[in-house]
């Protein structure tokens, strides 16, 4: 890197050690406390979905889930006349497949010195450092999200574009905890292959659903009866099925479904599905529905995991960052979600 870049990256790892209290940010240190926390809070901006679900700190690496919402209604009445005492519960309690672990996941990256020279003329050097990894692991954690299913001791990022591998996410969960939230097959299905059809044809025999809306409402009877008619609920909409009710607003909107995955955004459909607010996030499976609350997903975080090291490494003309903490994925109550999978848009074929 020219001499001019180095002083400004000089200054930026002094900068680094300085808030964490360290003396030296070039040898593995825990990120200090208060800058964890504002390091979380500034990846949690960095996505309209990432900032309407919770982000919980817990100390332990396992334990019970912390229950950030009420669970069940509280509304009761004892005889007490008759000697019977009132007892009460906890409507936070999630202990029924409450648990939790955080496993470490890694967020290194590497970046080139010819971009760090092509950089080295901004005023914000240190924030355009700071911005390339926090709204990457934003974006990593969405599809983490939706799609992680295990926890490789090594992952593959090849074998698993969406990071499958890398931890256990929220659909993961409700089908392994929550099976009989899950609607993946419809009656059709002749074969192995599974499939749910919803098609508006003439011919019943050839669909499952008529609608969307129909599966919708079927589906949000495997909600907790307590729940069905919450008003916070939206159905989260896998990109296939848009094609035919809102193929034209997707098209009229220009380039928003692109914007969205860029900038993380969530889109609201115009329209409802099922009479309940119908809204589309990035990395979500495409030929899937999810209904919930999006405050009942949750990252968890353990305390004092964020380590992290800054390195330069002239053999690759690069700079290095070596990060990582300890997070999981939690559905803080599964009497809230109902998931959708394998919908066709279509009639079952011949």
């Amino acid at each position: 890197m020219r001499n001019d870049t180095r002083l400004l990256f000089t200054a930026y790892v002094r900068h680094i050690a300085l808030l964490s209290g360290v003396a030296d940010a070039t040898k593995k240190f825990t990120v200090a406390p208060a800058v964890e926390q504002k390091l979380e809070e500034r990846i949690k901006q960095t996505s309209e979905f990432l900032s309407q679900i919770n982000f919980v700190p817990v100390d332990q690496q396992e334990g019970d889930k912390v229950g950030v919402g009420v669970t069940r209604p509280i509304a009761s009445r004892t005889n007490t006349a008759a000697g019977t005492r009132r007892t009460p519960t906890d409507p936070t309690d999630t202990s029924d497949l409450g648990r939790y672990r955080c496993e470490q996941t890694n967020f290194d990256h590497a970046i080139k010195y010819v971009k760090l020279d092509a950089w080295a003329h901004r005023p914000e050097f240190q924030t355009l450092l700071r911005d390339v990894i926090v709204k990457q692991q934003g974006r990593d954690r969405i599809m983490i999200g939706w799609n992680g299913t295990s926890v490789a001791a090594t992952t593959d990022r090849a074998a698993n574009p969406l990071l499958q591998d890398v931890n256990k996410g929220w659909l993961y969960k409700i089908r392994t905890f929550a099976p009989e939230r899950v609607l993946s097959d419809g009656a059709l299905t002749a074969d192995a292959t599974k499939a749910i059809y919803v098609a508006d044809v003439g011919d019943p025999t050839k669909r499952d659903f008529k609608t969307l809306d129909a599966l919708v409402f079927d589906a949000t009877e495997m909600l907790d009866e307590w729940n069905r008619d919450d008003t916070d609920l939206v159905v989260i909409v896998g990109r296939n099925l848009l094609q035919d009710k809102f193929a034209n607003i997707i098209e009229g909107a220009g380039n928003t479904a692109t914007e969205m995955e860029a900038r993380d955004r969530i889109l609201t459909l115009p329209k409802q599905i099922g009479g309940k607010r119908a809204i589309v996030v990035p990395f979500f499976p495409a030929n899937s529905l999810l209904i919930t609350r999006l405050d009942n997903l949750s990252i968890y975080n353990q305390n004092g995991t964020r380590r992290r090291l800054l390195k330069d490494e002239p053999a690759l003309d690069q700079i290095e960052n070596y990060e990582s903490v300890n997070e999981a994925y939690v559905v803080e109550d599964y009497g809230v979600c109902a998931l959708v999978e394998n919908v066709v848009m279509g009639p079952k074929p011949a």
